[in-house]
């Protein structure tokens, strides 16, 4: 687990979980889930009822309509590529969103399928072309993020829709943090125990503010939506029955496992 420099400030840690074949929202209090009446980013209060946290199935903690994701936000994964003035944006689908313990399931055709550990941003409050300044208003909480990665589509495809946005190919969670500083937590992603990636938030390229506010410019941002915010470092390929593990200052690990491939179409 990663040391953590955190033990002082005010942290809440936000779920969606699954119970007797229901969804619901929850906030974390030591080992107690208490079940929340809505998302918290809409007003949802605790209801009252409450259960263990070993007696949950985590789910991803949002339900996003729109997930955005930032290409090349470290200077340790551009390499040698010319820096653009704004952040570049590309789409994923809500469909690929998983949460803590799914499986990722690799698209039959797939190879060449990478890592990529992210901080994911967790819109709050809905933001239409607003500023950098005020988009801290906007940002409910962060949580850890695999954006998952087809490089045998990525090369070819004109969009990269099959390499990026393929079903499971979004995991996020365990939990949504508030109350941290979003611009510098340390993350760190492993495969099968082995540290891949591990560097600071605060050495992205542009800050999570910066995203927030370029993407408001084109898109309006909803509370729920999330944005994946760039990959650190080299990446490489998972095989299934590998391990995967992102793991932000914070927040916590998230943990999948590469399952069987779709059977060919």
């Amino acid at each position: 687990m990663l040391a953590t420099q955190l033990a002082n400030a005010e942290i809440t840690h936000y779920v969606r979980y699954e119970s007797d074949g229901a969804s619901h929202y929850g906030v974390v209090d030591g080992d107690v889930i208490h079940t929340l009446t809505g998302p918290p980013w809409s007003g949802g209060v605790r209801s009252g009822a409450s259960l263990k946290r070993q007696e949950a199935r985590l789910l991803a903690p949002a339900e996003p309509r729109k997930v955005f994701a930032i290409g090349f936000n470290y200077m340790s994964h551009r390499g040698d590529r010319e820096l653009p003035p704004h952040p570049p944006v590309f789409l994923k689908l809500p469909t690929a969103i998983v949460g803590p313990g799914a499986e990722i399931i690799f698209p039959a055709g797939a190879d060449d399928v990478h890592y990529e550990g992210e901080l994911v941003i967790v819109i709050g409050k809905t933001a239409s072309r607003i500023s950098a300044a005020e988009a801290p208003a906007h940002v409910f909480g962060v949580t850890a993020g695999n954006d998952v990665s087809a490089r045998s589509f990525q090369a070819g495809d004109l969009q990269w829709f099959r390499a990026k946005a393929s079903d499971t190919f979004g995991p996020i969670g365990p939990v949504i943090a508030t109350g941290l500083d979003q611009t510098d937590l340390l993350l760190q992603t492993r495969l099968n125990g082995e540290v891949m990636q591990q560097q600071r938030t605060s050495d992205h390229i542009h800050d999570i503010y910066a995203i927030v506010s370029h993407i408001s410019q084109y898109a309006t941002l909803q509370p729920g939506d999330v944005i994946f915010t760039g990959t650190p470092g080299t990446t490489s390929a998972m095989k299934p029955g590998d391990t995967v593990e992102i793991e932000l200052e914070g927040v916590g690990v998230l943990k999948n496992v590469i399952g069987r491939p779709a059977d060919t179409d």
